[in-house]
């Protein structure tokens, strides 16, 4: 595998920053190189925000925010037409975003031509599995049906391993329960 790079986009407090390390450190469970980190603009919760993952099989030499990714995930649908989220996005590139909406109609928001779009109700899913609107797990699983950088079963065992003493058992399985239903509902065009 040649180097993947993914931003998410999200807001202060929304897990943008938690779903990029576990999906960096479920790589690096399989002998990856990674790198997982966050940008943020004004610190505070709620504010806009960037996460970068980068996974490669060789060692990565680059150290700055990813500028042209393979991958983008919105966590934050209302971030759609208020920053531009498809910026550096190459002609093969991938636009995941948390909404309701259609891969079609997302596509048109953005005015995206290229690449792909997959939609998925990541916050829909949190509630019905958390209870709680936190949509960073849910999308996980639906980057992994877009692109399967690492398997479910390698997330899931690096979510048990971080959340099981922090969280519990209950919390925890949810969360995977949240990984594995977007995983199978995500929408892709």
């Amino acid at each position: 595998m040649a180097m993947i790079e993914v931003r998410w986009h999200g807001r202060g407090g929304q897990g943008a920053k938690t779903a990029s390390q576990f999906l960096g450190e479920a790589a690096l469970d399989t002998d990856k190189y990674i790198q997982a980190f966050p940008e943020y603009g004004p610190e505070r919760a709620g504010a806009p925000m960037r996460s970068y993952t980068r996974i490669s099989d060789t060692v990565i030499t680059i150290h700055s925010s990813v500028t042209n990714p393979d991958i983008v995930v919105v966590i934050d649908p209302t971030l759609v037409g208020s920053i531009d989220v498809t910026e550096g996005l190459g002609d093969k590139g991938i636009i995941l975003v948390n909404t309701d909406k259609s891969p079609k109609d997302i596509r048109k928001d953005l005015d995206f031509t290229k690449g792909r779009v997959a939609t998925v109700d990541a916050t829909k899913i949190s509630l019905e599995t958390l209870g709680i609107p936190m949509p960073n797990m849910p999308m996980l699983g639906a980057l992994l049906k877009v692109n399967p950088l690492v398997t479910i079963d390698q997330l899931s065992e690096r979510v048990k391993g971080k959340f099981l003493k922090k969280i519990g058992e209950e919390k925890t399985n949810a969360n995977i329960e949240g990984i594995k239903r977007a995983y199978s509902e995500v929408k892709i065009d």
